[in-house]
C-alpha cells in the first residue's frame, strides 16, 4: 500500500481553539485586532487586516520567546513538530490552582521517550468557545508543575509538550502572582491547605517560570490553549503536528495542531 492509500484510513482530530477578535490573549498581551480594508461590495474582493501578539488562541512557543540564542520558529525542523506522542487525560486530579507531578502522567498512558506530549487538564473546557466559558479559570486558575516536573521532561527528551490551558507553567509561578494579587492570596491559602506549602515554597526565585526558562534552553517548547476534538483522542498513542508558520524571527506562532490516528 503507498502511503497516499494509507493516508485514506487515517482520521484526523483537529486540537485548534477557534479563533476570533474574541479569543482571550495571555494576560497583559496584545488581543487579535480586525478590519476590513476592501469589502466585496464596494471594491470586488473581501480583505482583511490582523494585528495581534503571537500569544492567542491555540500557539507555539518558540525558545526564542524566553531564551536570547533561542531558535525562531522558522528554525524548528519538521521532524521535530511531527512525531508520536500521545494526549494524557489528568482532569480526574485537576483542580483550581492544582498540582501535577510526571507520575500523574505516567500513571495514566504509555508515554515515552523522545514524546510529544499533550496533557489535558480538563480546563479546555472554560475556553472561550465552550458552553462553560470562564477566561479567568481557563487563564489564571489552572493546574500547573514544579520543578520536579521540568526535570523529568528533559529526561524524556520531549519534542514539545502541550497544554488545554492557558500556560504550561502554574499560573503562580508566572507574572499573574504579581498581576493578580487577589487571586494569588486565594492559590496560597489552598496550597497550604492541601500540601501544608505555600506558593514561595512551591516556587522560589530560582525556579521561575521553569517550563519555559527551564525547558526552552534544551529546545523543548510547549504549545499552550490547545483544544478542539482533544476529548476524543485522550490516552491514544498518535501522530501529532503543530503547524505553525514558517516564522523567520518570530519568537512564537498561532498554531493549527492535529493528531492523525493510525489505528
Amino acid at each position: 500500500m503507498n502511503i497516499i492509500d494509507y493516508f485514506k484510513n487515517v482520521k484526523m482530530y483537529d486540537l485548534t481553539q477557534k479563533i476570533s477578535h474574541l479569543t482571550p490573549p495571555w494576560p497583559t498581551y496584545e488581543p487579535l485586532e480586525i478590519k476590513f480594508f476592501k469589502r466585496l461590495s464596494s471594491n470586488g474582493a473581501n480583505g482583511q487586516v490582523l494585528t495581534h501578539s503571537n500569544h492567542v488562541g491555540t500557539h507555539l512557543d518558540g525558545s526564542l520567546h524566553f531564551c536570547t540564542h533561542g531558535r525562531d520558529i522558522a528554525s524548528i525542523p519538521l521532524e521535530e513538530l511531527v512525531g508520536p506522542g500521545v494526549v494524557v487525560d489528568i482532569s480526574d486530579i485537576a483542580e483550581d490552582y492544582g498540582i501535577y507531578t510526571s507520575k500523574d502522567i505516567m500513571a495514566r498512558a504509555d508515554v515515552r521517550k523522545g514524546d510529544i506530549l499533550i496533557i489535558h487538564t480538563g480546563y479546555h473546557k472554560y475556553g472561550w468557545d465552550e458552553p462553560e466559558a470562564d477566561e479567568e479559570r481557563v487563564m489564571i486558575r489552572h493546574p500547573g508543575p514544579t520543578k520536579e516536573f521540568s526535570k523529568w521532561c528533559k529526561e524524556m527528551e520531549f519534542k514539545w509538550i502541550g497544554v488545554d490551558c492557558g500556560s504550561a507553567d502554574h499560573p503562580m509561578n508566572t507574572k499573574i502572582r504579581e498581576w493578580a494579587p487577589r487571586e494569588a492570596k486565594k492559590a496560597d491559602k489552598y496550597l497550604k491547605a492541601k500540601y501544608g506549602k505555600g506558593i514561595t515554597d512551591f516556587w522560589p526565585d530560582e525556579d521561575y517560570q521553569l517550563m519555559h526558562y527551564d525547558l526552552f534552553p534544551d529546545n523543548i517548547v510547549h504549545a499552550e490553549n490547545v483544544g478542539g476534538d482533544i476529548d476524543k483522542v485522550l490516552g491514544k498513542r498518535l501522530i501529532i503536528g503543530c503547524f505553525p508558520w514558517r516564522f523567520e524571527g518570530g519568537e512564537s506562532c498561532i498554531s493549527r495542531i492535529v493528531a492523525f490516528d493510525t489505528d
